[in-house]
């Protein structure tokens, strides 16, 4: 069954609409930048990517959560740690972090090197999974991202958050698993994978006649993130 990957969606949509808003010339890093997916969105930035390169797609454990089919990290700039990037202190005006810091095993050591490379006034753009299936494995370690999380750990490194939003809300997050469900079934071999089509669909309609009430305060996708380094 196909079904539009909402949560990715609405996540491009902010990214782009943040990252065009950033005053040209500036200097942005692309930390963890993979296969540059973001870039179409900087070409007024002066762009540096950075990423360890040390996924390989579906050849590092084939058979564990979900994986890339392939994944070519040629074009990163720096390869490096994300907690040791071979850059100067404060050389840098803008930090764009997007669903990277569930593959860090330690994430706030991340936001210490932002903090690091960010210069007085400079802007981090910050996108994490509340939930997420395992994927990347196994560089997949932690997932749960609440508001809190990003309101204690950046406000006490020196940043003002100026943006916290999130992307959708209990309900889309289990229509998305629901929708999931009939394809997982067939992929596993359960003859009865035709029953979860079914039921994908009666979710399906359930969703489209309750209404648009929000339960962001119980689960969502993820937290939109946009903070300044005061000092």
């Amino acid at each position: 069954m196909f079904i539009k990957p909402i949560n990715e969606i609405n996540r491009q949509l902010w990214l782009k609409e943040r990252l065009t808003l950033l005053p040209k010339g500036a200097r942005l890093l692309d930390v963890g930048a993979g296969e540059l997916k973001n870039r179409q969105y900087c070409e007024h930035l002066e762009y540096v990517s950075q990423d360890f390169c040390q996924y390989k797609g579906s050849d590092g454990a084939p058979n564990e959560g979900l994986q890339n089919t392939t994944w070519n990290t040629s074009r990163i700039d720096l390869v490096s740690d994300i907690t040791d990037i071979p850059a100067e202190n404060s050389s840098f005006d803008a930090i764009l972090c997007s669903e990277v810091l569930e593959h860090v095993p330690e994430p706030t050591h991340a936001l210490d090197e932002f903090e690091r490379l960010l210069k007085p006034g400079g802007v981090v753009i910050l996108t994490a999974p509340f939930s997420s299936n395992v994927h990347m494995a196994p560089f997949h370690f932690c997932t749960g991202f609440s508001k809190y999380w990003f309101e204690y750990h950046l406000e006490k490194r020196g940043f003002r958050i100026e943006e916290l939003t999130a992307n959708g809300d209990w309900y889309s997050l289990l229509l998305q698993e629901i929708t999931r469900l009939g394809g997982l079934e067939r992929i596993n071999g359960n003859i009865l994978f035709p029953f979860a089509y079914a039921y994908a669909l009666l979710g399906i309609f359930y969703f489209k006649v309750r209404g648009k009430k929000s339960a962001e305060d119980l689960a969502c996708f993820g937290w939109h993130c946009q903070a300044v380094k005061l000092t």
